[in-house]
């Protein structure tokens, strides 16, 4: 037995010091900061080992600005490498970086830090459920999802108005719709947030009526409802196709909207609710009134149009469409590049735009002259129109230029090439042009 005790040690220690020396090799490869601010030292011995990458305001502003995957995994090897969480082993910088994973779509890895979390001896916070909730109802994991509910109930958490929205979210989207009804029921002090997840679950979950019935009882209750609840109501209505009940809730998102933050959501939602009631005319009014509109405001309009067979009406907007796609590219502040120009090509070869197809080849000509994808495909928008004619000089200029058309293929993504990646600009740039008001653009590329 006492050999035995003493081989298990043993094998446990080779794990341990196999885990550190990948996790170290991993985060110098990989680290995020430049080399005059790694540590020369292979692992901080001490807690007066604090080099200025470390500070917790510095890694915490890393993690909060992560906009991949691959970057994020970066900065938590090094947190691993530098043993960061030991020297501030706060619930904040864990919460933190389980947030960023489970914003990015990685619900798995959301979860695997809040384990590390426990098994270091943090206690969960008010932030740190729902966080984990979240990620435990994007993972599917019913299991999981009622584990946590029991910690909330163990650090009497329940009642926190984050948990508590929290829980019934999670229950609803996980289908657990009576569980989600218990949460809400055995609450003692309800906040606007629980009426909005109840209210927002059952109309996710295809349960329109109840959530009508939901908010009538929000209403009777002394809640006046904001644009969140007012976005989970109309698509409640519009999926019961109840005109009469539509026409009352426009009332309401119009006494919800702010005048502090745009009302994109809302108003799109309305007109989805006017599209789905057979009132494309109504649809139309508020469309046409919306000061900014989205990828999501054109959406609704040419489903709503196509779904009642006004086809000619639904291309129409197909046109408008590109058209404000040109007004976009002519105002942004900073110069359109390849992808950009691309993508707005590739909506004129499908939608058979040629006017604004000769327009958009023009700039990427300019931008990329030995690219032979514009003439192939100002090519296909021509010969889709049976201009013979413009398609035999796109070709010859190709010949001219000893331009021949490259095979398609796709490389997948990897750490050692990087195939795949764009360099789209500046952080400032790229978080501009993936604004919602730039989306009009990029989202010309369709299925």
């Amino acid at each position: 037995m006492k050999s035995l005790l003493q081989f298990s040690l043993k094998l446990y220690r080779i794990k341990y010091c196999i885990f550190c020396h990948f996790t170290h090799n991993i985060a110098i490869s990989l680290s995020p900061f430049d080399d005059s601010q790694r540590v020369s030292s292979p692992l901080p011995n001490t807690p007066s080992h604090r080099p200025i990458s470390d500070d917790a305001k510095a890694i915490a502003l890393q993690v909060s600005n992560c906009t991949d995957l691959k970057q994020l995994r970066q900065i938590f090897a090094y947190v691993i490498r530098t043993r960061f969480l030991e020297l501030y082993p706060d619930s904040f910088h864990y919460n933190n970086i389980s947030r960023i994973y489970s914003r990015l779509e990685s619900p798995r890895e959301a979860l695997h830090v809040y384990i590390i979390m426990c098994r270091a001896g943090i206690r969960p916070d008010n932030f740190t459920l729902p966080i984990v909730l979240k990620a435990a109802s994007q993972n599917l994991d019913r299991v999981f999802l009622e584990q946590v509910h029991g910690l909330s109930v163990k650090y009497c958490l329940e009642d926190d108005m984050y948990c508590e929205s929290g829980l019934i979210s999670a229950y609803s989207k996980a289908g657990e719709f009576e569980k989600a009804r218990m949460v809400f029921v055995d609450s003692t002090e309800r906040k606007l947030g629980s009426w909005n997840a109840i209210i927002g679950g059952l109309s996710q979950g295809g349960r329109g009526k109840e959530a009508i019935r939901m908010f009538v009882a929000m209403m009777k209750n002394g809640f006046c409802p904001d644009d969140v609840t007012m976005v989970s109501v109309t698509s409640a209505c519009g999926c019961l196709g109840d005109l009469n009940l539509a026409l009352q809730l426009h009332k309401c998102v119009l006494q919800a909207k702010s005048f502090e933050r745009p009302d994109i959501l809302m108003m799109n939602s309305v007109i989805d609710m006017y599209g789905k009631c057979g009132r494309m005319d109504l649809a139309y009014m508020v469309f046409s009134r919306m000061e900014v509109k989205n990828v999501s405001s054109w959406t609704s309009m040419i489903v709503g149009y196509a779904a009642h067979g006004h086809v000619g009406e639904a291309l129409k907007c197909f046109h408008w469409m590109l058209d404000e796609a040109k007004l976009i590219l002519e105002g942004m502040p900073m110069k359109a590049n390849v992808v950009i120009w691309g993508s707005l090509m590739g909506a004129c070869e499908k939608y058979g735009n040629v006017k604004m197809g000769e327009w958009v080849g023009k700039h990427l000509i300019e931008l990329e002259p030995w690219n032979d994808g514009v003439f192939v495909a100002l090519s296909n928008i021509y010969a889709n129109h049976g201009m013979w004619e413009e398609v035999e000089r796109s070709r010859q200029i190709m010949k001219e230029r000893k331009l021949a058309k490259i095979p398609a293929y796709s490389l997948p993504e990897s750490s050692e090439n990087n195939a795949g990646n764009w360099n789209i600009g500046t952080t400032a740039e790229r978080r501009l042009i993936n604004s919602p008001y730039y989306l009009v653009v990029l989202s010309l590329l369709c299925d």
